[in-house]
């Protein structure tokens, strides 16, 4: 457990601009008063973003391989059977929509567990490991 204590902290210190930009809005209880921690170790994996209250991680992703979206699933599916809700986003997206992306994660805090249909375009399925896309219409 000091192993994944001690990479937590070299992860908070390293952080991408993607967790950087997020973090901004994460930290001091600016989201909705909902207190948000970092680089957390949970379950043998370290949680991106971590809301204790409301049992929620948010985890964000870069280009990916196969590899690791199969090393994503794994993570994913550790956190959910240790009772915690995981929600995904792509880095572009944090960085290039962050109204959007803050917006998902207020409707997840305030109870949305299950996404409505159809799924918001930023949101990643925990279990598809790929990005929704609307549906369309203009939404």
């Amino acid at each position: 457990m000091d192993q994944l204590r001690h990479r937590a902290r070299e992860l908070r210190n390293n952080a991408t601009d993607a967790e950087q930009h997020l973090w901004r809005y994460l930290r001091r209880q600016q989201l909705a008063g909902y207190r948000f921690r970092r680089q957390v170790p949970l379950a043998g994996f370290i949680a991106d973003f971590l809301c204790p209250s409301a049992k929620l991680i948010i985890e964000l992703d870069g280009g990916q391989h196969v590899e690791q979206a199969a090393s994503d699933e794994r993570r994913t599916m550790a956190l959910v059977a240790a009772g915690y809700r995981v929600v995904r986003f792509w880095n572009h997206d944090v960085l290039a929509r962050s109204d959007d992306v803050l917006a998902e994660v207020l409707r997840q805090l305030e109870g949305g567990a299950t996404p409505p249909q159809p799924s918001p375009p930023l949101l990643r399925s925990a279990r598809e490991g790929v990005e929704r896309e609307p549906d369309g219409d203009g939404e």
